[in-house]
């Protein structure tokens, strides 16, 4: 068997969700608009992934550079999120047996939406047919920092040795500890960079751009980007010719 294999399904599928305000802004359309619909596609993805038995998306809704906007889009963006959280659109994502986990530092928003995201982390904590993990007000600096900064009050205290340090230590301090890493990014909007997104876990995962933006991806595209997918060997650091044997 060669240790290069060509993969089928990713199991873990990461999504930075670019293009929204010039999808609005090429209609004419308020950068609201934009980031409404790209709300309804969002939900889309998940079903679309459902479907298919993907086990884990998490989906980059709001990074830690994004408060820098314009105080208007940023309070759109809010107001978006309480629109999604409230509950008749959580109950439908309930009842297909998703469970929906927050990372990043919430501590910046309002009471009220750490309140909601609780509440739905609470309600489908225990559903096992899919996980959607939102990244929201995270970045993959603050998520390894953040992760150095626990395992250091660790040692100084004693719980840990500082020889016991290691990439799987790390890892397991990351917001992503409890899943895996994800084999697919795919990023919508033109450009081909992963801004600060999963940094720790990206290490070998599968990066796929797409001009389409966000609102416009379906999931006719959803299936290219797999496709794609399918058509690539992952070597995780081998070559072609390295094989391992066995009896």
């Amino acid at each position: 068997m060669t240790s290069a294999s060509k993969p089928e399904l990713p199991r873990h599928i990461a999504i930075v969700m670019d293009g929204s305000n010039r999808w609005a802004k090429s209609r004419d359309l308020p950068a609201k608009s934009g980031h409404r619909f790209g709300a309804e596609v969002a939900r889309e993805a998940v079903y679309s992934c459902l479907a298919r038995g993907i086990k884990y998306l998490t989906l980059f809704a709001f990074s830690s550079e994004n408060w820098v906007r314009p105080r208007k889009e940023v309070q759109s963006l809010m107001a978006l999120f309480v629109t999604v959280l409230k509950r008749k659109e959580i109950n439908q994502l309930h009842k297909r047996n998703v469970c929906l986990q927050f990372i990043g530092n919430r501590s910046n928003f309002s009471q009220k939406l750490q309140k909601n995201m609780r509440e739905v982390e609470e309600l489908t904590r225990n559903n096992t047919g899919m996980t959607v993990i939102v990244a929201a007000d995270y970045g993959g600096r603050w998520d390894i920092a953040n992760a150095m900064t626990s395992i250091v009050h660790k040692v100084t205290s004693g719980e840990l040795s500082a020889d016991a340090i290691d990439v799987n230590l790390i890892r397991q301090h990351t917001s992503t500890s409890y899943y895996p890493d994800p084999d697919l990014c795919i990023r919508t909007g033109g450009e081909q960079r992963i801004s600060n997104f999963l940094l720790w876990q990206f290490a070998y995962t599968e990066l796929y751009f797409t001009d389409c933006y966000w609102p416009d991806f379906d999931d006719a595209q959803l299936q290219l980007a797999l496709d794609d997918f399918a058509n690539r060997q992952r070597r995780y650091g081998s070559h072609d010719e390295q094989e391992t044997t066995s009896d």
